[in-house]
């Protein structure tokens, strides 16, 4: 079985940075996905080139973050500082109704592509922060430029409710509303790349307790999984924690600790990449 493990918000801060080449060198982390306007980016991908060992794939950011085009291009779209807002539902609303939106997007993603380009970097997957990629009016630019950037594939969450919520059902009507809503998109997402042969992970977790993969959960992820390929992906962090759902301490520690990697080995896992998934199997 594959398992691809990933820290999210790579490039985002230099906490963030060390937490990852710590993950990958001392711990089991097999990916990073990496934000290419980030304050920390040219540092992140120095590190991405001195650890070849190290899976990078394109964290697209279209909410909570900075763009890569100059705001003047993204008018309506970003704040007074020129960021995309923490506002994935207005936005979203934005890239659903508004056409000039839409323009303004799909150009801010294809300068995304391009600058992970510009780094010689392989590019092993591509996601989204906050997965606003999936994003009905977004998700089809994403895939085709995935499939034209030769990505080794695309992350489409694939959690599983109920056991969430055997191991932690505080916020279980959350919880329950993230299962349908994500679970609506990644079916009409997987039908959407039918014709691009971007391979899927089977199962992908990291939904359900964002910002909170603690030690005890992901063994317990571990010794469910039956998938022959899935990934779970974390936000770790040598810094402080600042929200909820964001980077944090404690996941750097589950990367680290020696009882997650022997969950791993004794569920006969294979640690891989999205380059490792056979093409055409969703």
């Amino acid at each position: 079985m594959k398992l691809i493990i990933t820290a999210d918000d790579f490039g985002r801060s230099t906490h963030i940075n060390a937490a990852v080449i710590q993950a990958h060198r001392q711990g089991i982390l097999t990916a990073a996905s990496l934000m290419v306007a980030g304050d920390a980016f040219d540092e992140a991908v120095e590190l991405a080139r001195q650890t070849p060992t190290l899976a990078v794939g394109l964290h697209v950011v279209l909410v909570d973050g900075k763009p890569v085009l100059p705001p003047e291009r993204l008018r309506g779209l970003v704040d007074e500082n020129g960021r995309f807002p923490d506002s994935p539902a207005r936005l979203g609303m934005q890239y659903f109704f508004n056409p000039r939106a839409r323009r303004q997007v799909a150009e801010e993603i294809a300068a995304q592509f391009e600058r992970f380009a510009q780094t010689g970097l392989p590019l092993a997957h591509v996601d989204g922060h906050q997965h606003l990629h999936l994003h009905p009016a977004v998700f089809p630019m994403v895939a085709r430029l995935a499939g034209q950037y030769g990505a080794g594939g695309i992350r489409l969450p694939r959690d599983e409710l109920r056991l969430a919520l055997h191991y932690n059902s505080a916020q279980a009507l959350t919880k329950l509303s993230w299962s349908i809503v994500f679970g609506l998109l990644s079916r009409w997402s997987l039908r959407a790349l039918r014709e691009l042969n971007l391979p899927v992970a089977r199962r992908v977790y990291g939904l359900m307790q964002t910002g909170q993969m603690e030690e005890r959960y992901v063994i317990e992820l571990l010794r469910h999984i039956q998938a022959d390929s899935a990934e779970i992906y974390f936000h770790p962090t040598t810094g402080p924690r600042t929200d909820a759902l964001g980077p944090n301490p404690d996941e750097l520690a589950t990367l680290l600790i020696p009882s997650v990697r022997q969950a791993v080995a004794d569920g006969g896992f294979r640690l891989s990449s999205y380059r490792d998934l056979p093409k055409g199997r969703q």
